[in-house]
């Protein structure tokens, strides 16, 4: 049962709203509710989860996939979220900048190694894909844009954070406190303090046996603003050393620093 009183991934928003309204706090209620669940849920499922009644939300279902916010399959199935969100926080100037910075050379960087590459940037707790090149070889990890993993459980989220000033660095870590029970801040810290040593990450893939995440930032006045990432291959015979991939993303990734106004 959803909690009226706001908790949100574990972490209760306590603060008392100076004003109200009911309508918004429902379809805001929605949205928060499909983006933390991984399958499709039907109005009764959605209604139970958020303890509203069918009838409240019906029409505000209706209003959100008019909208392009959620959508179903059919007319039976569940509602899941569409991008639409995402593609709204990608028209902020930062976003955007970054990311037309960042396409050309990533397109230069993939078809060096002949690997895929992306882009990672911070949102609360956690590291999204916001742009991705995929590999012009045979073979590749495709990441898609949009997704999400943990911060303190991704390279790419770990490069985000080490390259930060103490004091955001306490700030995401009061974050992780209450939103992410499984990290552990001792092993984050020391792996953050050695990414920053060698400029960039590397470790093997949690995800895909025979793949090493590698991962470097993008640096805006000496602080990440995203991540470059490449998925490495051990493949047979070896197309390029994995010495020369890392050498060929930190150029990239300064590249693209380099390129930020």
């Amino acid at each position: 049962m959803y909690n009226r009183a706001r908790v949100f991934q574990g972490m209760a928003l306590t603060k008392i709203p100076k004003y109200r309204a009911p309508a918004l706090d429902k379809g805001l209620d929605i949205l928060e509710l499909l983006a933390r669940t991984a399958t499709p849920l039907k109005t009764t499922e959605i209604a139970a989860s958020l303890d509203y009644s069918k009838g409240e939300i019906f029409r505000m279902l209706q209003v959100l996939e008019d909208r392009d916010y959620i959508s179903r399959a059919d007319a039976d199935s569940g509602y899941t979220l569409t991008n639409r969100l995402f593609m709204l926080g990608m028209e902020r100037p930062r976003n955007k900048g970054l990311v037309e910075a960042a396409l050309p050379v990533m397109h230069r960087l993939a078809d060096e190694v002949s690997l895929s590459c992306h882009l990672a940037v911070a949102s609360q707790d956690q590291m999204v894909v916001i742009a991705r090149v995929d590999s012009p070889s045979d073979l590749g990890v495709v990441v898609r844009i949009g997704h999400r993993r943990p911060i303190a459980h991704s390279t790419s989220g770990l490069v985000l954070f080490a390259f930060q000033s103490p004091e955001a660095r306490e700030r995401w870590l009061s974050l992780l406190d209450r939103l992410d029970a499984g990290y552990k801040k001792s092993e984050l810290l020391r792996r953050a303090d050695l990414v920053v040593a060698q400029g960039y990450a590397s470790f093997p893939s949690d995800a895909f046996g025979g793949v090493t995440d590698l991962s470097a930032p993008i640096l805006e006045q000496k602080h990440a603003v995203g991540s470059l990432a490449v998925p490495f291959i051990d493949r047979q015979p070896p197309r390029m050393a994995l010495k020369s991939v890392i050498e060929h993303l930190r150029r990239a990734a300064k590249d693209i620093s380099d390129k930020l106004p």
